[in-house]
């Protein structure tokens, strides 16, 4: 390649489509003992974060994935205080759970070299969260913890990578009858369910099971531009029938805190749950 001519990084997560995000800069890279790591910078979108060939999360956009897989189910529940974490090893969504009067927050990562990678090179992702005295970062596989483990939970938070390598395990029937186990009564579990116009059986799938294992299964939407093909959507499943319907003490609570946010407010919330009639489709 002409020394002049950019470095591209392809995104490899479809075969028959993809994405290619210019390397100014590579400041990390390894092969950690579960997944290719990779850390670069781009004019655009700041410092990037990709697993095995996925982009997972850059900088400029980060706010839109970790304030609507946090607020959303944080809201809708009446008293969330003890929050467990499968995954989120940039610590975007600890960040955003400890913005709230939470008792705890456990979270529970795999791979110990993308929390010190992003704690160092993407800072600004967690924000202090690793340091919070209310936080715990256990490094362990997520299925095993949320089988193994005897605490309860009023929300679980499933920021797992897509359905392939270490985070192929958290789309299983069985993780999601071992989370219903871990949640208290009233109890939500949300989970990264990737892009409904490309992973439709991804999405299909997950609330088939949800709606096995809960009294309520659906989904919500948000647009992310770093995850090309339209909405994300994030899967809902609540053990009392609790739809994501903002109470009027839930808003109250809300308007108390007095959060800055960039992507997430009450509007937005309720909207989120009006899916087009294409994912209507799929989640029937």
């Amino acid at each position: 390649m002409n020394a002049a001519e950019p470095a591209w990084y392809h995104e490899t997560l479809y075969p028959e489509l993809g994405q290619r995000f210019r390397i100014d800069k590579v400041i990390f890279e390894e092969k950690s003992e579960f997944q290719h790591v990779v850390i670069f910078e781009n004019a655009v979108l700041g410092r990037v974060l990709a697993l095995d060939g996925v982009i997972q999360v850059t900088q400029r956009d980060e706010f839109v994935y970790h304030e609507m897989m946090t607020h959303v189910p944080l809201i809708s529940h009446q008293n969330p205080q003890d929050i467990l974490i499968i995954g989120g090893g940039d610590g975007g969504i600890l960040r955003e759970v400890l913005r709230h009067p939470v008792r705890r927050a456990v979270m529970v990562e795999i791979d110990p070299t993308v929390v010190d990678m992003c704690a160092k090179y993407m800072p600004s992702i967690s924000a202090g969260a690793f340091d919070n005295k209310k936080g715990e970062v256990i490094f362990a596989d997520g299925c095993r913890y949320v089988k193994e483990n005897k605490d309860k939970f009023d929300v679980i938070i499933v920021d797992s990578t897509d359905p392939q390598g270490p985070g192929e395990v958290l789309f299983t029937e069985e993780f999601y009858r071992d989370c219903a186990a871990a949640l208290n009564p009233g109890g939500i579990m949300v989970t990264q369910n990737g892009v409904p116009f490309f992973q439709a059986d991804e999405l299909k799938s997950s609330i088939a099971n949800f709606r096995k294992l809960f009294q309520y299964g659906s989904c919500y939407v948000a647009t992310i531009p770093t995850y090309y093909g339209g909405f994300m959507a994030m899967g809902w499943a609540a053990k009392d029938g609790t739809t994501g319907t903002i109470t009027q003490t839930r808003r109250n609570a809300w308007q108390a805190l007095g959060l800055t946010t960039q992507y997430y407010n009450l509007d937005v919330h309720q909207g989120a749950f009006a899916l087009p009639e294409f994912i209507r489709g799929i989640v029937v």
